[in-house]
């Protein structure tokens, strides 16, 4: 009896002892912001500029065990070329400073996102594990599992909002951050890349074949979905889509992640929409609603994409690509 009171008395003590320690931001008198755990231990110094309103004693959200500052450095000297913010681990580390995209910090594309290192471009995963090493001097974001890469290459000197990149020698990587050659000899299945093929790199076992066939079986279905608004009309193999398993179940993040692509392999939203997640075991599917990846179940999220589609057809009736609904 003794043994078992003991037992219910340590409970709560080890449920508390596995929950993540508060971590709240703090305002210098200077008007910086940096971290404090719950004893008021200084984790990072205040160096960030306050540019998103973050507020005195203001719990920090924390990302797989990560501390994104969405903030540009007080001392800009510490500011990585063509970087914006800043993450930390939970203990202050300082991780990576992810490469500038879109006004903002880079998006993860096929689970992985660019980081800056002495003014060099790579990889690292959602547990800020580093997968490709800094080392050229632009990177585009993977799709259909690579990426292209660029030397010697700057953005473009203008005021324009919509730069490009400029000079330099060209090449590409696989998710391994390994220079890949052309095919000379290419087939339907593989991946077109500026005018040059190179081989498809997606296989599967039987858990994950299956995974994707929820989606081909909806194939046309998606596919009508996602174009009904366009205005040019699309024949039916415009319209293809492939279905791609481009992250597995990992620390932190127990989903496969499946991307949509066109039928020139090229994702359909560098963002969120038309991407999936489906459980650990494979029985549970779900849409990502948000840049966060939120997740939302992919009935719900399906009724709510038809609905839509039949509201916009409603208002156009025009439209030369159609969605019925079957």
């Amino acid at each position: 009896m003794k043994k078992l009171f003991l037992t219910i008395l340590l409970m709560p003590v080890m449920s508390f002892s596995q929950e993540k320690e508060v971590l709240k931001y703090f305002i210098s008198k200077d008007s910086l912001v940096g971290v404090k755990n719950q004893k008021g231990e200084i984790i990072i110094p205040a160096q960030f500029i306050n540019l998103t309103g973050m507020k005195d004693n203001e719990i920090v959200e924390s990302t797989n065990n990560t501390v994104f500052f969405d903030s540009s450095l007080a001392d800009k000297s510490k500011i990585e070329k063509n970087s914006w913010g800043v993450v930390f681990d939970r203990k202050g580390n300082l991780l990576y400073q992810p490469y500038s995209y879109d006004n903002g910090a880079d998006y993860f594309s096929e689970g992985l996102r660019r980081f800056v290192k002495n003014g060099k471009v790579g990889f690292v995963d959602r547990n800020a594990k580093t997968v490709i090493e800094a080392e050229h001097d632009f990177v585009a974001p993977f799709n259909y599992g690579y990426a292209a890469f660029c030397d010697g290459c700057d953005w473009e000197k203008t005021g324009d909002e919509h730069r490009a990149i400029v000079g330099g020698k060209w090449g590409v990587m696989n998710v391994k951050g390994q220079i890949v050659q052309p095919l000379t000899k290419p087939t339907a299945q593989d991946v077109e890349i500026e005018g040059k093929y190179y081989p498809n790199l997606f296989q599967y076992n039987e858990k994950e074949k299956n995974i994707l066939q929820f989606f081909e079986k909806q194939k046309k279905k998606l596919s009508d979905l996602y174009y009904v608004n366009f205005y040019n009309k699309l024949s039916e193999k415009e319209k293809n889509l492939f279905f791609e398993i481009v992250e597995r179940p990992k620390e932190n993040f127990p989903y496969y992640q499946i991307n949509t692509y066109d039928y020139r392999k090229r994702d359909l939203d560098m963002l969120y929409r038309f991407k999936f997640l489906v459980s650990e075991d494979g029985k549970i599917f779900y849409a990502i609603e948000d840049y966060n990846d939120k997740k939302v179940p992919f009935e719900n999220w399906l009724k709510e994409e038809i609905k839509n589609a039949e509201d916009f057809q409603k208002e156009h009736k025009d439209n030369p690509n159609k969605f019925i609904n079957r």
